[in-house]
């Protein structure tokens, strides 16, 4: 492992220099390995697996979009593409990749699946952590195990195909056959992982519902809409209010600051753009705070899950959802948006 020093703090990252793809298919070469679900994370990390020559099947719910998509990847229906509880009887490592409503819905069912032996794969900690509410307690003779991407499940495809690999995280719940760490090694490289950050189970779970609700997703979104909606209100047009509260962040500043960090972002901005940020900061940053306090308390007290799990599993769950994405989708913030990216050269129709 290579040990690397975050800001003062140590830390031992496995690289996929260390942890071969050779190795990788050398742990795994005996291993069946069914990616349950087919939506957000299971065709990236399926494909991906699947490239690198591992075993894999996917377990999917016949007639649903998911399966379709699966079968148009090319696994074969009867072969590689099977019913959910067909395709964990058959593994000897299950990738439990449902949403974490579709994961408590099912347990019962694979539970019965799993034999002595086999591993139990999560990319969350959702299930495990709040077994209180999901119920998910696994056998005591079965691994139980965690690889995280740390992006979309897009994200895991796009950046194998382009060779970068993504950052990962990775956690061992339950040794019981004393290969725990192996598996979970090798299923992090087989899926496309570059690096993998040693982790537990309840410190991925509170991170990662904390940055979806907060920076990734959640504040973004609602930081993003305040800044426009001011803007609108104080007479700049739809275009000039999008490009200075999206565009220019997506498409240049954000850049920067993967490319680098945040410093190096802000040494290649003017000097008038670096005062103001280095000024006004500190005042977002205490002002956002305690928001982030209430959402982390949220978090590790369950409320958070509770409202997942309550929302997630009622009948027209997703009838709520797609009326709340329109209300979104249909804001003249996002439909600026539109207008603005129609105008980028790769989007624009040429004429003949």
């Amino acid at each position: 492992m290579a040990k690397i020093d975050f800001g003062g703090v140590v830390e031992e990252v496995v690289t996929a220099e260390e942890f071969t793809l050779e190795k990788a298919r050398e742990v795994l070469k005996d291993e069946v390995i069914a990616v349950l679900g087919y939506g957000v994370q299971g065709p990236g990390q399926a494909l991906n697996m699947r490239d690198n020559g591992i075993n894999v099947i996917v377990g999917q719910r016949e007639g649903s979009a998911s399966y379709e998509k699966a079968k148009a990847d090319g696994f074969v229906p009867g072969e590689t593409l099977l019913p959910i509880e067909e395709a964990a009887k058959k593994a000897t490592i299950i990738q439990y990749l449902l949403s974490d409503a579709g994961q408590v819905a099912a347990w019962p069912q694979i539970k019965a699946c799993l034999n002595q032996g086999d591993a139990l794969y999560f990319s969350h900690g959702f299930g495990i952590v709040y077994k209180d509410q999901t119920g998910i307690v696994p056998p005591a003779d079965v691994d139980v195990i965690l690889v995280a991407p740390k992006g979309s499940g897009t994200t895991v495809r796009t950046n194998f195909l382009d060779g970068s690999g993504i950052n990962s995280s990775y956690a061992v719940f339950q040794d019981a056959t004393g290969r725990a760490k192996d598996r979970t090694l090798a299923l992090g490289i087989a899926v496309g992982s570059g690096y993998l950050f040693p982790t537990n189970f309840e410190k991925e779970v509170y991170s990662d519902l904390t940055g979806e609700r907060g920076v990734l997703m959640g504040c973004l979104a609602g930081t993003m809409e305040a800044q426009y909606n001011l803007l609108r209100k104080k007479g700049h047009s739809p275009s000039e209010a999008f490009n200075e509260t999206v565009e220019e962040l997506t498409q240049s500043l954000i850049r920067l600051v993967a490319q680098n960090g945040m410093d190096w972002m802000f040494a290649n901005c003017s000097t008038t753009a670096q005062r103001g940020a280095l000024d006004w900061a500190p005042k977002f940053r205490d002002a956002v705070a305690p928001v982030f306090d209430e959402l982390y308390e949220s978090v590790a007290s369950g409320k958070e899950t509770k409202r997942t799990l309550e929302c997630n599993s009622a009948p027209d769950y997703r009838e709520k959802l797609n009326a709340e994405l329109k209300v979104i989708h249909d804001s003249e913030m996002w439909k600026a948006g539109e207008a603005v990216r129609a105008l980028r050269p790769e989007n624009r129709k040429t004429k003949a």
